[in-house]
């Protein structure tokens, strides 16, 4: 399947908006406590954005998406800042959200959920992970704790989730609990008196607004008709979800570390030590080259996975080697970016820095890498075993 002209017209489109626009903002001091940006300044965002014509860019106005590789293209533009997802509404989790009610949602649930959305008045929070020292949920879903009872027509959640990524502001959230059915997915209207945040805690990331908090549900009575799907069906919906929206953490990720090698190279090209600029020190030289290559290797790894999900394959095996080689190269770029700038790599004079740090929170996020290589290992063992009919 091709990318076509329309997509790269649009990608076009975004990245001169974030270059032009956002990148500008970056000293926007219109942060919360630990650096993110505030709802103030992401609505003020979006209003460029929505005059620009690059807000919502991959889900097109008749409602219909644009291909996976398609995708790939535009949100690797919309990465090029850390604010460039917020503004064209393109981050997690809101995208992988709405990937999520356009597929399984109903014509209801879509008109009153996914439509401000889409137009960048509401965000969103899926409200899946849960506290260790619960013993609740985090990488294994089958660990879930939070429980939903049918009361009427009403039912009844109680639980309590951590790390819920946008929580604190959201206007809509997706509430992942256990029946006995199985897991159910639920849409609910935020902020509810029935979910109290506990604690919003300083994290290695602030790209995020509202952080990624820690909250109690507390006998939440939701409506019948908000169950996304069927009774027992939601970690059945999270497989639909899954895959795009892992590999979507990767493209805009690889927008971040392709502006942070442009910021490295230039400092590399300007300065001068032992007589030379930097970058024709080999060392220093070198370490770019190798970024060259990292970039290159991303770019295709996200291009062969999209590809996957595009005659579509849940793709759960790819899009988890995706993520391993993807995010673990990203970390290698950003590293070298902030060795190769030095003492001023590791301020906050450029976003290398800050590259730096989503890309480490990154690593964990959507699975951390020993996760998915666990999880290839037992792919591989039972091909082996299918091959010598063991």
């Amino acid at each position: 399947m091709t990318i076509t002209q329309r997509a790269l017209e649009i990608s076009d489109r975004v990245e001169t908006f974030v270059r032009d626009t956002i990148i500008p903002y970056e000293r926007d001091p219109r942060r919360d406590h630990h650096g993110a940006p505030l709802d103030e300044l992401v609505v003020e965002m979006r209003a460029a954005a929505r005059g620009a014509g690059v807000l919502t860019p991959h889900i097109l106005p008749d409602g219909s998406h644009l291909t996976q590789r398609e995708t790939a293209v535009v949100l690797i533009k919309s990465g090029l800042s850390p604010l460039g997802p917020l503004a064209c509404n393109t981050m997690a989790p809101d995208e992988g959200n709405m990937y999520l009610l356009g597929h399984v949602g109903s014509a209801d649930l879509k008109a009153r959920f996914l439509a401000p959305m889409i137009d960048g008045s509401a965000r969103s929070a899926f409200f899946m992970t849960e506290p260790a020292e619960d013993g609740g949920a985090g990488s294994d879903p089958s660990m879930m704790k939070t429980t939903c009872r049918l009361d009427g027509n009403h039912w009844v959640i109680d639980g309590r989730k951590t790390f819920i990524t946008g929580a604190q502001g959201a206007s809509v959230g997706i509430v992942m609990a256990k029946a006995e059915e199985g897991a159910c997915m639920f849409l609910v209207d935020l902020p509810d008196p029935a979910i109290r945040i506990d604690h919003v805690p300083n994290t290695i990331d602030s790209s995020m607004p509202g952080g990624h908090a820690t909250l109690t549900i507390d006998n939440l009575r939701v409506p019948a008709d908000q169950m996304l799907g069927v009774a027992g069906e939601g970690f059945k919906y999270a497989q639909i979800r899954l895959s795009p929206a892992r590999l979507s953490h990767c493209m805009r990720w690889l927008g971040c570390c392709i502006r942070a090698h442009e910021i490295a190279t230039d400092y590399a090209n300007r300065r001068t030590a032992f007589g030379k600029t930097l970058i024709d020190h080999e060392g220093v030289g070198f370490m770019l080259a190798e970024n060259m290559i990292d970039l290159k290797q991303c770019e295709l790894m996200i291009d062969w996975c999209a590809g996957v999900l595009d005659t579509g394959s849940l793709g759960t095996v790819e899009s988890s080697m995706a993520k391993v080689a993807v995010s673990e190269a990203l970390m290698r770029i950003a590293d070298r970016c902030v060795q190769v700038m030095g003492g001023t790599g590791v301020t906050d004079k450029t976003i290398v820095e800050q590259v730096f740090r989503e890309v480490r929170a990154f690593r964990i996020y959507d699975g951390p890498t020993e996760v998915h290589k666990w999880s290839l290992a037992k792919k591989i063992k039972r091909d082996w075993k299918a091959a010598h009919g063991v």
